[in-house]
């Protein structure tokens, strides 16, 4: 299959925005987007006129309330319920609609809290989520269960990607909601702005965790938007759940990766750890053996990316 029209829901975001850059690099022109303030994916009625009118033959589902462990923690409510809703009303309407092909990016962290690391696609429900994301995990182990279901039911060929930690440019940086590099790079930043002399961290800083580029992510869930037909059936034949990891290849401890950006940055003051606060996961490592078996590769090393993402952050957010 050769997408025609593509709608890619969550431009906006870290992952969607450079989707669309991706898609265009391919000559994709026949673009659908639409902001939340246009398309309010929660609102089943409106995802259900926007598909009667726009007739995608292909989503990529890159929309999500996103966050780290302070807003998981924080807002477990909003986590469950948002995911929930913009997972069911996309995925349900893209079958009513007949899309042909859809792309939902799933999380690392729906995998369990402790499982054989690198963690391989049938790792899914053999144990327990970690209680810091259970609710984002629930939300997104939903929308898996959907994909599958509509392919047995229906014969559809629903797949979700699972991307480990995800950085970038675009990244959210908001101190109470931003993912664990974005919420480094700006603590570091102002701490060399303000001269501190020392910034602590969450948590042991003896986790593990695997990053990937944004653009790297989205070059593999485009892939995946063109992979020929029969490839994608030989794939969905190889397990029960229609997953697929999208691994960074590179990991490092929380310790580690502040330091990493702190160089970056230029903050040369100490880096401390807080033990009373949580770790999240011991280790994220996926398995990203099938997606590379298909000849995806990531190509942004892990140093090269946090000096763009960055970048981008002096970009947005130091202009004045």
């Amino acid at each position: 299959m050769q997408p025609k029209r593509i709608y890619v829901a969550g431009h906006t975001g870290l992952v969607g925005s450079a989707l669309i850059n991706v898609l265009k690099e391919r000559a994709q022109s026949d673009l659908v987007i639409r902001t939340h303030a246009e398309l309010d994916l929660r609102d089943a009625a409106a995802v259900e006129s926007f598909f009667s009118t726009e007739r995608p033959d292909c989503v990529i589902l890159a929309a999500a309330r996103v966050g780290g462990i302070m807003a998981n923690s924080r807002y477990p409510v909003e986590f469950l319920l948002d995911n929930l809703a913009i997972a069911t009303n996309v995925i349900a309407a893209c079958h009513r609609h007949d899309v042909e092909r859809l792309i939902v990016f799933g999380s690392n962290c729906a995998y369990p809290r402790e499982t054989s690391q690198p963690i391989r696609e049938t790792a899914l429900l053999t144990g327990p989520f970690e209680p810091t994301n259970a609710a984002f995990a629930t939300a997104k182990i939903a929308a898996i269960e959907l994909c599958r279901g509509y392919n047995q039911q229906f014969g559809r060929r629903y797949l979700v990607a699972m991307p480990t930690g995800l950085y970038g440019p675009g990244d959210n940086y908001d101190p109470q909601n931003s993912h664990v590099a974005a919420a480094m790079i700006r603590r570091f930043h102002e701490a060399k702005a303000a001269q501190l002399p020392r910034v602590e961290i969450w948590g042991s800083g003896r986790p593990l965790r695997e990053l990937l580029y944004n653009e790297d992510c989205a070059r593999a869930g485009t892939y995946l938007a063109y992979l020929p037909v029969e490839k994608l059936d030989a794939l969905l034949r190889e397990g029960f759940y229609p997953l697929l990891n999208i691994g960074g290849g590179e990991e490092v401890s929380i310790l580690e990766l502040a330091k990493r950006i702190a160089a970056v940055v230029g903050y040369t003051g100490e880096i401390a750890t807080d033990p009373a606060k949580p770790d999240g996961m011991p280790r994220k490592l996926l398995d990203g053996g099938r997606l590379a078996a298909l000849g995806w590769h990531p190509q942004v090393p892990l140093d090269e990316g946090l000096k763009r993402a960055y970048a981008d952050f002096l970009a947005r957010h130091c202009h004045g």
